[in-house]
């Protein structure tokens, strides 16, 4: 059972890191949208290269923070049933979840993404904007990244489960646990 506490710790510490660095590039794409914007408006010009970049960056940065929002509870279920079940409830809805749901689909999107990055890849496909960015093969690599670590928080996802149906969540920290719901509200400090 600690090898399992430790995957789930593994796996949610990666999709941690990748999402803590990655979401910076939302600084990036505001900062270029800013720089289109202004040249347009301003100055009267525009360089395509830079409307791909934000673009690119927006697309890079949201595919490899899904494993992340996945970690954080962040994507969107069915709460009428999810959020009053019992922790154990809970842990049966994320194995068949998982299972039946995101596994199958991330399959999909592997097997049909690899051959469109690979094909991409053979010939370093870049922007077909006259005048775009070069290397759209990288950009397109990061549906394999997507697959891959939401993937991967699907197995700390059945793993965390386990755990809970085994009585032994308490071999996890609390940031990895499954977070109790309470009517009552914050009091404010």
């Amino acid at each position: 059972m600690r090898a399992l506490a430790l995957a789930v710790q593994a796996i949610g510490g990666l999709n941690r890191l990748v999402g803590n660095i990655v979401s910076w590039l939302a600084v990036g794409v505001v900062a270029v949208c800013f720089a289109v914007v202004v040249q347009r408006y301003v100055f009267n010009t525009t360089f395509l290269w830079m409307q791909d970049l934000y673009i690119w960056l927006s697309g890079a940065m949201f595919t490899a923070i899904a494993g992340f929002a996945l970690f954080r509870d962040d994507h969107v279920r069915v709460d009428i049933f999810y959020r009053p079940a019992s922790t154990k409830r809970k842990a049966v809805f994320d194995i068949i979840g998982v299972v039946v749901f995101l596994f199958p689909f991330m399959y999909v999107v592997w097997n049909w993404g690899l051959v469109y990055v690979r094909r991409s890849w053979s010939f370093f496909e870049a922007s077909q904007n006259i005048g775009g960015m070069p290397g759209l093969f990288v950009l397109k690599t990061f549906i394999l990244v997507f697959a891959t670590l939401v993937a991967l928080q699907g197995v700390a996802m059945i793993a965390r489960a386990i755990l809970v149906l085994a009585d032994k969540e308490d071999l996890l920290p609390p940031l990895y646990r499954y977070k109790v719901e309470t009517d009552e509200e914050t009091p404010v400090v």
